[in-house]
């Protein structure tokens, strides 16, 4: 018995160890995803096509810039009645300016100022690591399932499952899910492309819902470059002279 006695202590230590290092391991390949999605800050000229279930087609073009893990501006671009709008994220907190009012208003992570399934919070979207806490739920050879519960009542989504490769950490699915447990909506993410400096990623996002049948969205990406951005560009104050710095 004294022979086993260390034999079953390394088990035991081994068993615990894998055990203590599962959650620290699922949010380390979350913050790595994050990173393979966008750098720290950036610039970033993006597309956005609502399909209606008869083919109608409504497009936007914005230009976006990103700062840290929560700071987030964009201008609308076209069409030309939304040109000169633009949009804050500081945190959980959000504005919409509108030219013609001149005052910057209020929004919500699930409010849509597009219309369409892509929601204000996926428009702006933050790291996931920054708002969730991750699990791994299961993994292949080749990718990864993982669990993200939100950190805070004030998250979009409750709970996502994730999809990313194994090898390289880039991001598949998301499926979002309300406290409900409902469904609300699944992004897919499609076309991986280099943009330069080492940053491949997915150019094209999917999004479509169970609660709006025969819609979908498609967030298109053109430009993705690492950039200095100013901290005055995320004030209220600098947001009808966004476009100064494009």
């Amino acid at each position: 018995m004294k022979k086993l006695f260390p034999i079953i202590m390394s088990v035991v230590l081994i068993f615990l160890t894998e055990g203590a290092w599962a959650v620290e391991d699922a949010n380390e390949i979350l913050k790595i995803i994050d990173k393979n999605l966008m750098p720290d800050s950036y610039e970033t000229y993006r597309q956005l096509i609502n399909e209606e279930p008869d083919g109608k087609k409504k497009e936007f073009t914005f230009f976006t810039l990103k700062k840290g893990k929560d700071k987030i501006a964009m201008l609308y671009l076209s069409p030309a009645s939304e040109k000169g709008r633009s949009t804050l994220r500081l945190g959980d907190n959000m504005w919409l300016f509108i030219p013609n009012v001149n005052k910057p208003v209020r929004i919500t992570s699930l409010q849509s100022v597009v219309g369409g399934v892509f929601n204000n919070a996926d428009i702006m979207t933050l790291d996931y690591s920054e708002e969730y806490d991750a699990t791994i739920e299961s993994k292949t050879g080749a990718e990864y399932i993982l669990t993200l519960k939100a950190k805070t009542k004030t998250v979009a989504y409750d709970k996502l499952r994730m999809w990313a490769t194994k090898d390289k950490k880039i991001l598949k699915k998301v499926e979002c899910y309300g406290a409900s447990g409902m469904l609300i909506k699944t992004l897919e993410f499609k076309n991986d492309k280099d943009f330069g400096n080492g940053l491949v990623r997915p150019s094209v996002v999917e999004t479509y819902s169970p609660l709006y049948k025969g819609y979908k969205s498609f967030m298109i990406y053109q430009k993705v470059k690492a950039r200095q951005v100013p901290d005055e560009a995320f004030t209220q104050q600098f947001m009808n002279r966004l476009g100064q710095l494009r």
